[in-house]
C-alpha cells in the first residue's frame, strides 16, 4: 500500500476503535420504495469476479471513516434503506483486514459481508437507466483580478439560507428551499444572469479570479476543480452551496434549436459551440439559472457529497433520494466513445460518493473520470444506458428478507 492508503486504513481503524465494543440497538428497517429493490445473488451480477475488486476497498474505507464518526443508530440512506451505521461497522472492520490485498480476497470480502439487490425505477420498476460522466476541470486563475483574470469565483454569501420544509410538516422531494430573507420573508436568491450582472459585486465574496467565463461555467456544472494560479501555485476548489435555482442543461437547448446535432451532443461539443459564438454564449449560459458558490480546500482530489475524496472510475454520483451515500454498487453499462474500449462492457464496483443537480431517479448515475482534458474526453461523451445493483450489509439484507 502507498503511504496515503496506509494512513487511511489507520484513520479508519482508530475511528472504529473509538466506537467501542457495544453495538447500537438495531432499528426496524424502513420499507423501501415499492418495487425499488429486488433480492439477487452475486451470480446474477453480469461480469462479477472480472473486476479488480481490490481497487474498491480504499474508496469504501473512505466511506467507513465518515460513518465511524456518526451515532450507531443513525439511519443510512433514504428512510433507512441502508439500515443504520451499526450495520456497517462489521464490514468496515473486515475491510481494514484485507486492505492492500489481492482481488480474490476483495471479491470474497464483498460476497461475505454484502448481499446484492437489483435496482429498479419508475412505476413498473424498470431496471435500465442513464449513466453519464463527469470530471474535475483545470482552470487558470489568480488571487486578484487583472487584465487576464476577470471572472470571479464566489464564496458562499452570508445571507444565503436553506430551509427544510420537512421541519415545518410540509411534504418535500428531498431538496430544501434556498434563498435569502427580505423584509422578513424567504425570497429566491438571484439567478445566474443577475449574479453575472453584478448582484453580488462589491461584497468581498470573490474567492479567485479566472481567465475564461466558459471554463467557469463548466466548473459550476462539475462542482469542483483545480485552479493553476498565475504565480505558479495550484489550489482546489469545491462546492460550497448553490443559489437554489433549478438546473437547466443547455445541451438540450442547443439541440432543440438545431445548433448542435442530437447524436453529436457532448460536453466538448457544447464547449466548442460556446467558444465559436462569443456573442451568444453569455445568454446561452445564463439560460441555466443555477449558480454555484465555492470553497478552497486541501486534498488529493475533489470532495464528493459524501465528504470524501473521489476516486476515478470508482466514485459514482447518485440520487440520494433513492440510494444510500457510501454504499457499494455493481455497475453494468458500456464504455463511452473516444477510446479503445468504446462500446465494450463497463462492469465494476463503484461507491456512491457524490450527488448532482441533474442526477435524478432510482437508476441514474454519473461516473467520475478524473482530472483534466483526458478525463473530459471520456466523461464528456458518456451517455450510456445501463443498470446497477445495490450491495447492502448482510445484517440489513437479513432483516429485509425476513420482513418480505
Amino acid at each position: 500500500m502507498t503511504g496515503k492508503a496506509v494512513a487511511l486504513v489507520v484513520a479508519v481503524a482508530v475511528a472504529l476503535a473509538a466506537c467501542g465494543a457495544e453495538e447500537a440497538r438495531q432499528a426496524p428497517l424502513a420499507p423501501a420504495t415499492p418495487g425499488l429493490l429486488t433480492r439477487s445473488d452475486f451470480a446474477d451480477l453480469p461480469g462479477w469476479g472480472g473486476d479488480s475488486a481490490a481497487e474498491a476497498i480504499r474508496p469504501f474505507l473512505a466511506t467507513c471513516a465518515g460513518l465511524a464518526r456518526l451515532p450507531h443508530d443513525r439511519a443510512v440512506g433514504p428512510d433507512g434503506a441502508g439500515g443504520t451505521v451499526a450495520d456497517w461497522l462489521g464490514p468496515c472492520r473486515a475491510a481494514i483486514e484485507i486492505a492492500g490485498g489481492d482481488d480474490p480476497a476483495a471479491t470474497r470480502f464483498f460476497e461475505d459481508w454484502f448481499r446484492p439487490y437489483a435496482v429498479g425505477g419508475g412505476a413498473a420498476g424498470e431496471a435500465v437507466g442513464l449513466f453519464t460522466g463527469y470530471y474535475e476541470p483545470e482552470l487558470r486563475g489568480a488571487r486578484r483580478p487583472d487584465g487576464t483574470h476577470a471572472v470571479p469565483l464566489y464564496r458562499r454569501p452570508a445571507d444565503l439560507v436553506t430551509a427544510d420544509p420537512g421541519e415545518f410538516g410540509v411534504a418535500r422531494d428531498g431538496a430544501g428551499l434556498t434563498g435569502r430573507v427580505v423584509d422578513g420573508r424567504l425570497r429566491p436568491y438571484p439567478t445566474r444572469a443577475e449574479i453575472d450582472g453584478g448582484a453580488l459585486a462589491g461584497r468581498g465574496l470573490e474567492l479567485l479570479w479566472i481567465d475564461d467565463p466558459i471554463d467557469v461555467f463548466f466548473l459550476h456544472i462539475q462542482g469542483s476543480g483545480r485552479v493553476r494560479l498565475a504565480d505558479g501555485g495550484v489550489v482546489r476548489v469545491g462546492y460550497a452551496a448553490s443559489n437554489g435555482r433549478p438546473f437547466v442543461g443547455i445541451a438540450r437547448l442547443l439541440i432543440d434549436s438545431g445548433a448542435i446535432p442530437r447524436d453529436g451532443a457532448s460536453m466538448q461539443s457544447v464547449r466548442d459551440w460556446l467558444r465559436a459564438h462569443p456573442d451568444r454564449a453569455p445568454e446561452m449560459m445564463q439560460a441555466n439559472p443555477r449558480y454555484i458558490f465555492f470553497r478552497e480546500f486541501d486534498g488529493d482530489g475533489p470532495i464528493g457529497a459524501a465528504g470524501v475524496v473521489l476516486t476515478p472510475l470508482r466514485s459514482l454520483a447518485v440520487d440520494p433520494a433513492f440510494m444510500p451515500l457510501g454504499a457499494p454498487l455493481w455497475l453494468d453499462t458500456v464504455w463511452p466513445p473516444g477510446g479503445p474500449d468504446a462500446g465494450k462492457p463497463l462492469r465494476r464496483l463503484m461507491i456512491a460518493q457524490d450527488t448532482g443537480g441533474a442526477i435524478k431517479g432510482a437508476v441514474r448515475g454519473d461516473v467520475f473520470w478524473g482530472t483534466g482534458e483526458a478525463a473530459l474526453a471520456r466523461a464528456g461523451g458518456m451517455k450510456q444506458t445501463g443498470r446497477y445493483f445495490l450491495l447492502l450489509p448482510r445484517a440489513v439484507a437479513e432483516r429485509r428478507d425476513a420482513a418480505s
